[in-house]
């Protein structure tokens, strides 16, 4: 932080403190998406501060920013499938991220029919 060299970061964790500002990061984040009437935002990867303050909540994100328009295919998972279960079905089956949301657009979702059915082949 260019701004802020020379202060003492416990010292500035004890100012926040006594203000009643509580900061956390959050973990493991892979991107985040702000979706707009017209296109999406999406910072990835992507760090996550969240800071508690007066009752409130904000978040503070700092990554790599892409822009791109509603709708455009191949974005990931085709937004009703949790990254969880593609990875799940692509980890158990082998198969590849196109075959893995296919499986679980055929089984509505439920990754273990989506995986039996990649097997099943």
């Amino acid at each position: 932080m260019a701004g802020m060299r020379g202060v003492n970061q416990r010292q500035m964790q004890q100012a926040m403190r006594k203000m009643g500002i509580k900061q956390t990061t959050i973990d493991n984040v892979v991107e985040v998406v702000i979706r707009t009437g017209s296109e999406e935002i999406v910072i990835s990867p992507a760090e996550v501060v969240c800071v508690d303050m007066q009752g409130g909540r904000s978040y503070q994100i700092s990554g790599q920013e892409e822009t791109r328009p509603l709708g455009e295919p191949g974005i990931p998972a085709e937004r009703g499938f949790p990254e969880e279960d593609v990875d799940l079905v692509m980890s158990q089956t082998g198969c590849d991220r196109d075959a893995a949301i296919a499986a679980l657009k055929a089984s509505d979702g439920q990754p273990a029919e989506a995986i039996i059915s990649v097997i099943s082949g």
